[in-house]
């Protein structure tokens, strides 16, 4: 069990934030941290690894404390059982492959458990390689592996994905939910992507200005029931014309008239009662 109490002051460009988290994780879930741009996601991931203190908090994992601000602990970041995966990688460019893996692991001699993780994401021959001279889907699988290294109890992403295209996107979300079951892990990531998260998780935590508003299972929490005779769709309000919204799902704009009060950039689900439907792969 993951125990998370915290509350840390947060200065944004709107003026002050206090970040507010009071909620349980199961071990060996998948949860995505989702919410607007500075609502405190990445800073609760920097909270969890030791890289941030709360003014207040408690941070607990499978019964070993990390965090307890009143009795004075707080272990760092290094004897936390953590791996973090960034945005940008933050992978060594004057490092090759191995040695970056080298770097994060805790006992150097283990150079078998090296060659399984390069073979289990189809790195292996790369081990020589620079960070430069990789791909973006490259690189971040070798950000991902490096922080499977130390075998952690929890495994923190922050929007691992967002620079991806949408083919390389998907292919790895595929490739971190293989990962994520074979290796047994708690895994909590950051991401707006709502696709991504309906894929890969079981448990959202949704926050809005620093404060946990909502948790649940994506299906839930998103209003994406499964109905033979409904079909419901997640997009982005793109303009307002009078009544008529344009909305932005996947690469189509939809046309449609809405009494409800929207404005541009909203989230919005799209429902259509759905008859005769057919099913064709793209080319």
């Amino acid at each position: 069990m993951i125990k998370i109490n915290i509350r840390k002051k947060l200065h944004v460009g709107g003026g002050e934030v206090t970040v507010m988290v009071d909620t349980e994780l199961q071990p060996q879930s998948f949860t995505a941290l989702y919410g607007p741009s500075g609502a405190g996601k990445t800073t609760l991931l920097k909270i969890l690894a030791g890289l941030l203190q709360p003014e207040q908090g408690i941070i607990e994992v499978n019964g070993e404390t990390w965090l307890n601000t009143d009795r004075k602990i707080n272990l760092p970041t290094h004897k936390r059982s953590i791996g973090f995966v960034f945005q940008d990688y933050a992978l060594f460019s004057n490092m090759t492959v191995l040695e970056n893996l080298r770097y994060a692991l805790p006992n150097r001699k283990d150079e078998h458990l090296l060659q399984s993780l390069l073979l289990s994401v189809s790195m292996e021959g790369f081990e020589n390689r620079k960070p430069d001279t990789l791909s973006g889907g490259q690189k971040q699988r070798i950000a991902l592996i490096r922080a499977l290294v130390r075998k952690p109890q929890l495994l923190l992403l922050d929007e691992p994905l967002s620079a991806l295209d949408h083919e390389m996107r998907v292919s790895l979300q595929y490739e971190l939910q293989r990962l994520h079951k074979d290796y047994q892990l708690t895994t909590i990531m950051v991401s707006h992507h709502l696709p991504e998260i309906y894929r890969l998780v079981d448990w959202v935590l949704q926050i809005n200005e620093g404060q946990l508003t909502n948790s649940g299972a994506p299906v839930d929490l998103f209003g994406l029931h499964h109905n033979t005779n409904t079909i419901t769709l997640v997009g982005e309000v793109v303009t307002l014309h009078e009544d008529i919204a344009d909305v932005l799902i996947e690469n189509n704009i939809i046309s449609i008239k809405t009494s409800e009060l929207i404005k541009a950039g909203d989230k919005v689900t799209v429902s259509c009662h759905a008859t005769n439907l057919t099913l064709k792969k793209l080319s």
